[in-house]
């Protein structure tokens, strides 16, 4: 016993959870990326020591609970109104650090106006922006970012490009906007990825500390209940699927 109180001391730690994420039981469904992309938030928001100095704008759909995770302030946005949300709370605090976590149903359809105008401003703000394909929460309708062919609740056939529209690239649109410093596409599939991921988030936020302008970092992820696979499979399904259309790597940094 004496041996094992030796070994467990603060000096001796590796890794222990950050306190900014809440005792809560994660509720999303097995190989979901949300409960990872929480937890790299926690972390940086740790890290960089903003955890009193945080504001999250929570919106409308399975990200919307992630204010039930981190312990910070939050304020929740009716649908796809986020980034006009998260512009008024950073005029009127401008010393707190702001950022939105928007689906792509939130972020690319219903609140694609709040999105691009927000962006053509500048607004010094971060964006996260989960795009799974689908939308996970009603039930796997077909979303702005639906691959072609790709099956939903609303498709079964998959998507058709000549009768429901290409699927939207909305992170190199808003790359083409001045307001724009930082666009990158990531995603948390692998621990390597998961890493660049981390780092991404932390340079939003620097870049946000440094008024550069607005910041989006979109992470390309899974949805299994939506896709109707396992874990597994729609991890290799993203990879040869999803990337090939919205590829990893940064966008835009200036």
């Amino acid at each position: 016993m004496s041996d094992i109180n030796t070994i467990i001391k603060p000096e001796n730690i590796i890794y222990k959870k950050t306190d900014v994420l809440s005792e809560n039981e994660l509720h999303y469904c097995p190989g979901c990326s949300h409960g990872t992309v929480h937890k790299l938030i926690a972390e940086v928001i740790e890290e960089m020591g903003m955890q009193d100095t945080t504001i999250g704008i929570a919106p409308v759909g399975c990200s919307v609970l992630a204010y039930n995770y981190l312990e910070i302030d939050w304020q929740e946005a009716a649908h796809g109104r986020a980034p006009a949300l998260a512009t008024a709370v950073k005029r009127l605090m401008p010393e707190k650090n702001v950022f939105s976590y928007q689906g792509d149903g939130d972020m690319a359809a219903i609140g694609t106006a709040e999105t691009i105008h927000a962006c053509n401003r500048g607004e010094n703000i971060v964006m996260v922006f989960i795009n799974n394909g689908i939308y996970g929460m009603t039930g796997g309708q077909m979303a702005p970012t639906t691959l072609p062919g790709m099956p939903a609740s609303t498709c079964p056939a998959g998507r058709d490009v000549s009768h429901d529209g290409a699927p939207i690239k909305i992170s190199e649109l808003l790359a083409q906007l001045p307001g724009t410093c930082y666009v990158t596409r990531q995603s948390v599939h692998t621990a390597a990825n998961v890493r660049k991921t981390k780092k991404a988030l932390k340079k939003a936020f620097e870049n946000q500390q440094a008024n550069k302008g607005t910041s989006l970092v979109e992470v390309v992820s899974t949805c299994s209940s939506g896709w109707k696979m396992t874990p597994v499979k729609a991890n290799e399904w993203m990879e040869e699927n999803m990337f090939p259309y919205y590829p990893l790597g940064d966008i835009k940094n200036e």
